[in-house]
């Protein structure tokens, strides 16, 4: 009791000492499984406490079976998450960690799958552009959006990789433009990494921040955030209710008919595809503008059907 007293005095600061009662609690913790130790401790000559294995540390505990079930369902997981060639290696980290306590993998089929899309262009990117954000390194781009006839080239400083509908999106800010620019992955050509450039710091950016007031990945800018009201008829209404369509949605009023809500958020392109999703099980009450520009497009929508049809 003294030695332990002392040690706490010495490397804890501790000067109250320590009781015979505390410590026989401790040895008892360190014995069960609470803390994951299960430390070997033994009484010897019924006068010291000492480890059975001398070799025993808590500093160097082995992982358990259910450790590594856990992990290896972690990584499954991640493996889902195809570019990122980083969690596709957790696999062989596992595999060593078994082998190191002799442990068999269990062989089955995933229980939890994710939405995914193997062929979806521009995935290679991503461990680069990751790699280029986590090290800050300037990007150098070959890339042609879906409206240009030719591809260009863009110096990035990548801030952020954003998903969204099973796309990939780069965030950064281009050697001549101040502004952030939102880059789609399956439109670039080709990247490379310039060590000449010097990396701009984005202090001020926050993801969380920067799409707090929009759905999806379209942010104008200089955009005000809108009141939307939309009314969703009675059979999507619980869909709506349980995955709100941006985190601001309230519930205006309930009827046999379907429900209001509102939300505030900025127009962008995502809004309205997210609306017309819903076909003729949503209408859009304000504001007006986007009321029209729906209504355009539905319109624009039934012409096309009817003139495909004659």
């Amino acid at each position: 009791i003294d030695k332990v007293s002392d040690a706490l005095d010495e490397y804890e600061g501790i000067d109250k000492g320590i009781s015979k009662r505390t410590i026989q609690l401790d040895l008892q913790f360190m014995r069960s499984d609470k803390l994951g130790y299960n430390t070997p401790i033994i009484v010897v000559d019924r006068k010291f406490y000492t480890y059975e294995d001398p070799d025993y540390s808590i500093t160097n505990l082995p992982l358990s079976q259910q450790d590594l079930s856990q992990l290896n369902d972690a990584v499954e997981l991640l493996k889902q998450f195809h570019g990122f060639t980083h969690f596709r290696d957790l696999d062989g980290m596992v595999q060593k960690l078994e082998d190191h306590v002799s442990s068999q993998k269990e062989m089955r089929s995933p229980i939890i799958h994710f939405d995914k899309n193997e062929h979806l262009k521009g995935l290679q990117f991503i461990d680069e552009i990751y790699k280029a954000i986590l090290k800050k390194k300037v990007l150098q781009l070959t890339y042609q959006s879906f409206k240009a006839r030719q591809p260009g080239e863009i110096i990035l400083h990548a801030y952020l990789l954003k998903e969204y509908n099973n796309r990939w999106f780069v965030v950064g800010q281009s050697e001549s433009h101040p502004k952030l620019l939102t880059l789609a992955l399956d439109r670039m050509v080709s990247i490379n990494t310039l060590e000449t450039i010097p990396f701009k710091h984005y202090n001020t950016f926050n993801p969380d921040t920067f799409y707090k007031d929009i759905i999806g990945v379209t942010v104008n800018t200089g955009d005000p955030v809108e009141t939307v009201e939309l009314f969703v008829k009675r059979r999507n209404a619980p869909y709506v209710i349980t995955k709100p369509l941006h985190h601001s949605q309230e519930i205006l009023s309930k009827s046999k008919e379907g429900i209001l809500i509102r939300i505030h958020v900025k127009l962008n392109y995502e809004l309205e595809r997210e609306i017309l999703g819903f076909g003729e099980s949503i209408i859009v009450m304000k504001p007006e503008g986007l009321k029209q520009r729906i209504t355009q497009r539905l319109t624009q929508g039934v012409k096309n059907y009817t003139e495909s049809g004659e």
